[in-house]
């Protein structure tokens, strides 16, 4: 490849040189995300045509939104092909964390329980559990919260998990992706046996999976495994970089008529909700939403090859296969934290002049330092890369609405620190 291009961006030919040698031996396992794509892209259209999505479903409704003839197929959409009974897909779901609170909160009453089997949540769901204590939290409205941290090698405690289940346990959450840990995220296969197993135990409990990250990295989503429901973010995968907001909630019709009326009001429902004007842009992302996703995965396993060669922990590591977009990066130090954002930043197309620093986000309990030059605020579809600033100085990358943007984004990550003097080449 002619690499004179990149100089243009501030890419000098010797870190050109490592990320051709590294993708070199990476072709192969593109084509088998490339396949991946091909059939998730295939499963989208069918529900779109099936649903006879037309022109009209994409005209929007102001004020109560009755007869909203898109937002309801959209709906239809979704349940499709994530096949469950129902779906609730909302531009009123401001993001992943108000997706899941409203799901959670739906189904738990007071002196219900809720587990996590997988260890501790992602830390904005800390202060809606109220593990960190906050108002409104489920804590304060009488919910319980027990956990069974993961093993060490990041497998699934199966014999505390079976002692953790009792009377109270209303709601088992599994997180599908790491968040901000250093530890495996979870294959469909492996959240289907995990289910398999507390069903087993108490068949009536209510298992909603987290899927922020995982959407279509798979051709099998965990509501094909035994999920009562799966939450996501319309900023992160199935709104392809498109979805300007917006959340999901797919499952079974129960709980998603409990969802709909936590989300709007008791009595009301689904039928309330104005999609306004953004139904051009969830339809679109979400038709787009598999290449997008594979693109990103692309990304994450060079990124991960990349700095694997040069000595750094990496979770995935090069070589295993993937169940989401993110890959952490144990970097060490907070200044080369600072310089792989400052990286991916540089090589965004909107704020590329800006220096990420670390600073208080509310929901976390550490500053955290995020990149991201992005034209829909805070979408981790497109380059982003965030991460606490605390040991063991783990980065989190993910994202690139292309293939080619998310390699642009490494080669500048990795420019910053060679720079920076933070690394040798």
């Amino acid at each position: 490849m002619d690499n004179s291009i990149y100089a243009l961006l501030g890419i000098s030919e010797k870190v050109c040189a490592l990320g051709e040698k590294v993708l070199s031996g990476l072709w192969e396992r593109f084509l088998q995300i490339d396949e991946i794509a091909a059939f998730n892209q295939a499963k989208v259209l069918h529900a779109m045509q099936k649903n006879r999505v037309s022109a009209e479903c994409l005209s929007g409704t102001p004020g109560y939104g009755h007869d909203d003839k898109g937002r309801d197929t959209l709906e239809k959409v979704y349940a499709d092909v994530f096949h469950t009974e129902a779906a609730l897909v909302r531009p009123a779901l401001t993001c992943g964390t108000h997706a899941l609170a409203t799901a959670l909160s739906a189904i738990l009453l007071p002196g219900d329980e809720l587990l996590s089997p997988v260890g501790k949540p992602y830390d904005t769901l800390e202060e809606v559990i109220g593990i960190r204590k906050s108002p409104c939290s489920l804590a304060e409205y009488g919910v319980s919260y027990r956990q069974v941290d993961l093993l060490p090698d990041g497998g699934f405690d199966y014999d505390n998990i079976a002692k953790a289940i009792n009377e109270k346990t209303k709601l088992v959450t599994i997180q599908r992706s790491k968040g901000y840990q250093m530890r495996p995220s979870f294959s469909v296969g492996s959240i289907g046996e995990l289910i398999a197993f507390v069903k087993n135990i108490k068949p009536e409990v209510t298992v909603m999976v987290d899927n922020c990250y995982g959407e279509f990295t798979e051709k099998l989503e965990p509501s094909d495994v035994g999920a009562d429901m799966v939450v996501g973010s319309l900023i992160k995968n199935p709104g392809g970089g498109l979805a300007p907001i917006g959340g999901y909630i797919a499952g079974k019709q129960k709980c998603i008529d409990r969802c709909h009326y936590r989300l709007t009001a008791p009595g009301i429902g689904q039928d309330v909700g104005a999609s306004l004007s953004v139904m051009v842009n969830l339809y679109q992302g979400f038709f787009l939403s598999p290449n997008v996703t594979a693109g990103a995965l692309k990304g994450a396993i060079f990124a991960a090859n990349l700095y694997e060669s040069l000595g750094f922990r990496c979770v995935p590591d090069a070589n295993e296969s993937r169940h989401d977009i993110i890959q952490s990066i144990e970097l060490g130090s907070r200044e080369r934290m600072e310089a792989f954002c400052l990286g991916i930043q540089s090589a965004a197309p909107i704020d590329s002049f800006v220096t990420p620093v670390p600073y208080p986000i509310p929901g976390y309990s550490d500053e955290v330092i995020m990149a991201a030059g992005a034209f829909v605020q805070g979408s981790s579809i497109e380059l982003s890369a965030d991460g606490p600033i605390k040991e063991p100085y783990a980065i989190y990358f993910q994202g690139g609405l292309t293939w080619h943007h998310a390699k642009i984004g490494i080669l500048m990550s990795l420019q910053k620190l060679y720079e920076r003097g933070l690394i040798s080449l």
